[in-house]
């Protein structure tokens, strides 16, 4: 019994340990930031909205056509499951396909590698587990993910034309976006302090499976750690919950972002 209980002790703290040890980085993305073509800052936007731009941009909103974002996380893929470090690349056509590439390791080797993709509105999730292509409801929360996921080029938000703002109060505003012919809503609250966009919630499928119903999406912009992208300090950290788990499954750092590289063939690749 005693070398048994060691041997189970010993297992654990194994476990423990490669659980700690963070991947190495992703390389860089081949190709640099294009130069940055600029509109001035709309008018009439709310109140904390316009603040928000002011404070990250200034006058001038600068123009962005796509985004790779590179860095690394910690994920959680099963609720009440270990927490495995990772690397990632996140890579949008801004406000119409993405690509995730993410890779789950122990330690530093991948162990689980995820891809998927929102391509032409559908959805792709390449799981160990299995594969979910085109449903409705996975649809619904890729189109969402992509959105919030522009808050690392919030200016999409305004020069995408199908996108608006609309007021609540002066911490908060809607931020309105397409999905094939309907609309969604994200409830978006600034930070009164600095006032940066701190949270985003919307109403999200969570599984694709025909009884899913939506659950509150929160995703939220760590202050602290920030990232400097051609002159606009970001936040560098972001997390993610689903508010009947009451705690983040995913917690993403971001290391690199190049704005609008020519990622169209990117974009329909597979892993890295």
């Amino acid at each position: 019994m005693t070398i048994l209980i060691g041997i189970l002790a010993a297992l654990l703290l194994l476990g423990w340990l490669g659980l700690r040890v963070q991947p190495a980085p992703f390389p860089s993305f081949p190709e640099t930031t294009a130069r940055l073509g600029t509109i001035p800052l709309p008018q009439g936007l709310p109140a904390p909205v316009e603040r928000f731009y002011r404070n990250l941009y200034g006058d001038q909103i600068p123009v962005l056509t796509s985004l790779v974002v590179t860095g690394r996380a910690t994920i959680q893929p099963i609720p009440g499951g270990p927490r495995f470090p990772a690397r990632f690349r996140f890579t949008h056509e801004a406000g119409k396909n993405y690509r995730h590439y993410i890779e789950a390791t122990f330690f530093g080797f991948p162990i689980l590698r995820v891809n998927e993709s929102y391509l032409d509105g559908k959805s792709r999730q390449e799981m160990p587990w299995g594969t979910v292509d085109n449903a409705p409801k996975a649809n619904q929360a890729a189109n969402l993910g992509m959105w919030a996921e522009l808050m690392s080029a919030p200016s999409v938000y305004l020069t995408d034309p199908r996108v608006r703002w609309e007021p609540v109060d002066d911490q908060t505003a809607l931020l309105v976006v397409p999905f094939g012919g309907a609309w969604e809503r994200f409830v978006v609250r600034f930070d009164p302090q600095t006032g940066l966009a701190r949270w985003m919630e919307v109403m999200r499928y969570r599984d694709a499976d025909e009884k899913a119903q939506k659950i509150l999406w929160i995703t939220e912009s760590l202050p602290g750690k920030t990232i400097n992208v051609y002159g606009a300090m970001l936040p560098a950290v972001g997390a993610a919950t689903w508010l009947d788990v009451g705690k983040p499954w995913a917690f993403f750092s971001s290391e690199e972002i190049v704005y609008n590289a020519d990622v169209k063939e990117y974009l329909w690749a597979r892993g890295l």
